[in-house]
């Protein structure tokens, strides 16, 4: 048997042990990674900015249930430094007066970096001409909807491209592979007495399925009511977009997803004639 003063001994060693564990796990928490999976302890900006503004902000900066994405601000430093002291009126953005000016200084450099890891949102084309495309010759809207006009099989892409770099957008719009995603997989589904349904399978298990055909209308239905159910594995999104548009359409067409929130006119009332690249 252990003497009571190994007993300590053993104690003793273990606690260190255990305080070397956390002060271990406090610094990875600490620590983000970069593209390459490196580690780096986060600047003094990150940290204050995690602590002040993530809460209501996200970590990323693009916003969340509390408040506005200020990722993709205009505000010049001068602006952002007021907004920190002094808050805004009437909002839900509290004034940080105990925060000195170095504090500041590095939270809008933290922010300024967010805003670097958006790259570059000029839109490269016309969006209004790219509303066209996108209600007409892209056939986008058969699937998507946007601001409740349009498909439903597809995602809403009313906030889609809010706050995502044009690149970005468009080559999600001519990828060639696609892996449909849970809840947008393509089916056929035919019962016993020899009804097809065909449509988005938005939920399975082992006695039902539910399936969004094109009208919008959801189907819940018993398997043990079902001859089969057919799975594509494709999904519905084209890979031929840049056979399908040009160059031009295609730059229209990703400035309209990059500001579909704001009003543009009506897409019939345009001129829909291929723009010359």
């Amino acid at each position: 048997m252990l003497s009571r003063r190994n007993c300590s001994h053993l104690l003793a060693g273990l606690t260190l042990l255990v305080y070397a564990g956390i002060f271990h796990i406090t610094s990875l928490l600490a620590q983000e990674h970069d593209f390459w999976g490196e580690s780096r302890t986060p600047a003094p900006g990150q940290q204050l900015f995690n602590a002040n503004c993530a809460g209501c902000h996200g970590l990323d900066g693009r916003g969340g249930d509390k408040g506005p994405s200020v990722a993709t601000t205009v505000l010049t430093d001068d602006q952002v430094h007021t907004v920190i002291l002094k808050g805004i009126d009437g909002t839900a953005m509290p004034a940080f007066p105990e925060l000195k000016e170095q504090q500041v200084r590095d939270i809008i450099t933290r922010l300024r970096t967010l805003q670097g890891k958006l790259e570059e949102r000029k839109p490269p084309g016309d969006a209004t001409r790219g509303k066209a495309v996108f209600f007409g010759k892209g056939e986008c809207s058969s699937c998507h909807a946007i601001s409740g006009q349009g498909g439903f099989l597809g995602p809403d892409l009313s906030a889609y491209g809010s706050d995502l770099p044009a690149k970005t957008i468009r080559d999600e719009i001519v990828k060639t592979d696609r892996v449909p995603r849970s809840g947008y997989q393509s089916a056929s589904i035919v019962s016993h007495d020899g009804n097809r349904l065909e449509g988005i399978l938005r939920n399975e298990d082992n006695f039902s399925v539910q399936i969004l055909t094109a009208d919008g209308n959801f189907h819940f239905l018993q398997k043990s009511a079902l001859q089969k159910i057919e799975h594509s594995g494709q999904s519905l999104m084209p890979t031929t977009y840049r056979e399908r548009l040009s160059a031009a359409e295609l730059n229209d067409l990703v400035s309209y997803l990059m500001n579909a929130t704001s009003p543009l006119e009506d897409p019939t009332s345009q001129d829909t004639e291929n723009p010359t690249e």
